[in-house]
């Protein structure tokens, strides 16, 4: 019985490195953010000759004013995920649409610190995204309503009349929604 024992401990030791083997890793395009876990061999095959253009519906943002907003690390994933499965980076194409309560997720640290009294936890995320090409659009309806003006967005940011004139023009581009 000892030995069994001892065996069946082994069997189980290599089941839980095997298992923890696999770990979920960022980059190629945005490093640091937007971990992803490889899929082997999915049956449903990425059409690597296609030009994925996705636009991000960011309305949501967490209570913590120092929690990052996992909605635009979508975003990160998004880009990931797909160059590390093969996708040329050129072919990938996002635009983040944001508005309402994730107004203040956009605006630099010098503005988030005055409001918030710490750092904007989405600051190096947003200036990945846009490093990367991707498109950052604010809401002008929500810029007003909620007191976030221009001058203290992120550089980059762009601002729009809507987020609904942002999202219908995006998709007249072929952008596809994505809402999480």
């Amino acid at each position: 019985m000892p030995k069994l024992g001892k065996t069946l401990s082994l069997i189980l030791f290599t089941i839980c490195i095997s298992l923890n083997a696999q770990s979920k890793k960022s980059g190629p395009i945005i490093n640091g953010f937007g971990e992803v876990w490889e899929i082997n061999e999915p049956d449903y095959k990425i059409d690597n000759t296609l030009e994925m253009k996705a636009v991000f519906d960011i309305m949501n943002s967490p209570e913590s004013h120092d929690t990052l907003n996992a909605s635009i690390e979508t975003a990160a994933r998004f880009l990931n995920m797909h160059a590390q499965s093969g996708v040329p980076a050129e072919q990938l194409k996002i635009a983040l649409v944001v508005h309402n309560k994730a107004s203040k997720d956009i605006i630099t640290n010098k503005a988030y610190q005055k409001r918030f009294g710490t750092n904007n936890p989405n600051h190096d995320l947003v200036k990945a995204l846009l490093d990367a090409g991707g498109q950052i659009i604010f809401c002008g309806q929500s810029s007003l309503s909620r007191d976030f003006p221009k001058e203290e967005l992120i550089d980059g940011v762009q601002m729009s009349l809507s987020a609904m004139t942002a999202l219908i023009q995006l998709q007249h581009e072929d952008y596809r929604l994505i809402k999480f």
